[in-house]
């Protein structure tokens, strides 16, 4: 069809009475690759993702016949997309989550993106194909243009078909958001550090190209700033959140003969790695060198010695986040950053 015979039948064409099929004339493509974009969860290229993505706000479809009739019904089912299952953080909150959807009648969908930005696009797709009643995305986000480029869209696309989509441990400009306060947190710990009289202290940071990592940083180079402490540049290596990362980021730490007397981990399960990595070096905590967590996630409360950390509302946030989703997407944002607070254990001391 040539393009002036194409904008002549849209002419004609009714917004209310719009079609699949008028969307694929518009698009160029076929009726079902309208209908696979539309559903999510199935393969389509990008271009003619693209043409029908456009067609669609163009046309106004979703907005009017799809998205009304969506509404309509219910699924009983919520989709929650979380980075890791392995992570007690993610853990808790999706036992906040589960509470509160069993109380409502709701079968919880879990998705596990092992961190990967790509993986995370593809289950909100998956999802949005699936027509859930909400999706809570748990976790911090991804520092990077594409990314936020590709979950705009998602939530853009999910809001047009009426279902809402809570992000629950970053904060957000678009969209419902629960968050702890990452940066506040950090400036507590920072704090019992410089009062016990700790300078050279380690920064086990996460990675440099996520939200959470960026937060706590922030948090913790504030204080040493206000404070007249220069952060020195040999004593800060990243790795993932995981116990592993802190382990690999403190043996770092400590083969480049960097002297410090206590170490800052970004979360708790990289300060269990870092316990491990000052041990075998013979170092004993907190005599040599003093460590703090971040989160207090359970298992933490058995690590000998006891992992001074900042308590975050895990649970709470979980809890928080449903049921924002589940009352429904016909309102502004609602935000919600909740408090932490510091956590004394036996890990810290003054400087030997």
């Amino acid at each position: 069809m040539k393009p002036s015979t194409v904008s002549r039948s849209i002419g004609r064409t009714s917004r209310a009475n719009t079609t699949i099929r008028d969307v694929a004339n518009h698009a160029g493509v076929s009726p079902a690759t309208v209908s696979r974009v539309l559903n999510g969860g199935y393969p389509v290229a990008e271009i003619k993702r693209t043409q029908v993505e456009r067609a669609v706000r163009e046309l106004g479809y979703i907005r009017n016949a799809h998205a009304q009739a969506l509404r309509r019904t219910s699924t009983g089912v919520v989709g929650v997309i979380i980075h890791d299952v392995a992570d007690p953080f993610f853990a808790e909150i999706v036992a906040g989550i589960q509470e509160v959807a069993a109380a409502s009648g709701a079968l919880v969908v879990l998705c596990n993106s092992l961190r990967n930005p790509d993986s995370e696009i593809r289950y909100l797709q998956m999802l949005r194909g699936q027509r859930v009643d909400a999706v809570v995305v748990a976790g911090g986000a991804f520092e990077n243009t594409s990314y936020r480029r590709a979950l705009q869209q998602q939530v853009s696309d999910l809001k047009r078909q009426g279902t809402p989509i809570v992000m629950c441990g970053r904060s957000s400009r678009s969209t419902d958001a629960v968050w702890p306060d990452n940066r506040g947190g950090a400036e507590v710990l920072t704090r019992h550090l410089l009062e016990r009289g700790h300078r050279a202290i380690a920064e086990v940071m996460g990675p440099p190209n996520f939200s959470t990592t960026k937060e706590r940083s922030a948090g913790h180079r504030a204080v040493l700033a206000s404070a007249g402490v220069t952060q020195d540049p040999s004593l800060v290596a990243s790795g993932h959140f995981t116990r592993d990362g802190g382990y690999e980021a403190t043996r770092y730490l400590l083969a480049g003969h960097a002297r410090f007397t206590a170490v800052f981990a970004a979360n708790d399960l990289m300060a269990m790695g870092a316990l491990a990595a000052l041990r075998e070096s013979g170092l004993r905590v907190p005599d040599d060198v003093s460590v703090i967590g971040f989160d207090d996630v359970p298992i933490v409360r058995d690590v000998v010695p006891g992992l001074t950390t900042v308590s975050v509302p895990m649970r709470e946030m979980g809890r928080r986040a449903i049921r924002i989703g589940l009352a429904g997407a016909d309102r502004g944002p609602r935000l919600e950053m909740l408090p932490v607070y510091l956590v004394e254990r036996e890990s810290v001391s003054s400087p030997a």
